[in-house]
């Protein structure tokens, strides 16, 4: 337990100790799995791009996919439909 708590805080640290400047960056991944097993709490894996590719991951093992709330990336909207222009004899 104490070697968890330990490369925990490493984990946590290490990055601080860098020494370059802590540049903020935009969350690429629009889909999160979430396992939940039940309510009594779970992980969350935030690293898809479709909403396929969560899906494939959550089937069989249990749980549900769910909107980034980190997601900076574009947003995406459904295109307009086109109208037919008429035709010109």
């Amino acid at each position: 337990m104490i070697r968890y708590a330990i490369a925990a805080a490493a984990l946590v640290i290490a990055p601080s100790m860098s020494g370059g400047e802590a540049r903020a960056q935009a969350d690429p991944y629009r889909w999160c799995a979430d396992y939940a097993f039940g309510g009594l709490g779970g992980a969350k894996n935030c690293y898809f791009h479709t909403i396929e590719q969560c899906r494939a991951t959550v089937s069989g093992v249990g749980g549900y996919c769910t909107l980034n709330p980190f997601y900076t990336g574009p947003s995406v909207t459904q295109p307009s439909p086109r109208r037919a222009r008429p035709r010109q004899y």
